[in-house]
């Protein structure tokens, strides 16, 4: 879909330093859109010249509620307004459970949760009030299931997901929109930049076996992609809560909804057998 030029748009997007957050950017910008480009290091000079005042560059650490809304406040001040917000920014610690210590733990859900709520908290106002909008929560392949060493990784991303889950219903009736896009594997600095835990002996085996099962079946694409689809999803007058980007995490979320489903349907006796309506304690009757 083609967008005509009296209705470029502006865009907030977190994590634009790098990555999937990078494409999304030049993707946004290439089309003549504006862009408020934020990220924890980042500058003028991380793009090219010719996007002008359209590219508004803003250091972030979205950790710091009062510094979201104040870059938010800066991007609207700048821009008039926000049309479509990114959430993109995210960390990812690789380890077992039983390893991650108290701080390792809560810094993973600091950016990939409090960060993307904090974020959501702050354009919230400027959406209703304009009464449109579409908040992007960039997920993970990891909300479809937990896997061995990306616990809490997946705990950030179905914590990030139940929230989104319940601010798309609340959000709606002001006229805003929101998705929740699960991407596969793309060729960034994630799995380079991630942190580990200190390895516990006793998994070694298991992470003998994870490394070989990686270096066997790891499917990465560029990010580009994954930027392509999201255009489509923002041009979308009917967008999707959720938004699946690749064929691999297309079949793994079918293979586990099903998985799920034939799980719920042996186990249906037990379930329904432990429902069964009664008076509140203590009330008359």
């Amino acid at each position: 879909m083609s967008i005509p030029a009296t209705a470029r748009r502006t865009w907030f997007i977190t994590g634009a330093s790098r990555g999937l957050g990078r494409a999304f950017a030049l993707a946004a910008l290439e089309r003549g859109d504006r862009v408020a480009a934020a990220a924890r290091t980042i500058t003028r000079q991380d793009f090219d010249d010719r996007y002008g005042d359209r590219l508004l560059a803003l250091p972030l650490d979205v950790t710091a509620r009062d510094g979201v809304f104040a870059a938010v406040d800066t991007a609207i001040e700048h821009f008039g307004r926000l049309d479509i917000v990114v959430n993109n920014a995210g960390t990812m610690s690789s380890g077992m459970v039983e390893e991650f210590g108290e701080a390792e733990a809560r810094a993973q859900l600091e950016v990939n949760l409090f960060g993307a709520m904090w974020v959501c908290q702050a354009v919230l106002p400027h959406l209703r009030a304009q009464r449109s909008g579409h908040i992007v929560q960039i997920s993970s392949i990891a909300a479809l299931g937990g896997f061995p060493s990306t616990g809490m990784y997946s705990a950030s991303k179905f914590a990030l997901e139940g929230m989104s889950e319940a601010l798309a219903m609340e959000a709606a009736s002001f006229g805003v929109k929101l998705s929740i896009v699960q991407p596969g594997g793309y060729w960034t600095d994630l799995y380079t930049s991630m942190t580990r835990t200190t390895p516990k002996e006793e998994y070694a085996p298991l992470r003998t076996e994870l490394e070989k099962q990686w270096a066997e079946g790891s499917i990465d694409s560029e990010p580009r992609l994954a930027a392509e689809a999201l255009l489509k999803l923002v041009d979308s007058d009917d967008p999707p809560l959720r938004l699946l980007l690749g064929s691999m995490v297309y079949d793994l979320a079918f293979d586990i909804s099903r998985r799920r489903m034939e799980t719920w349907a042996a186990w249906e006796q037990v379930s329904r057998a432990a429902e069964k309506a009664v008076p509140a304690p203590g009330s008359a009757g």
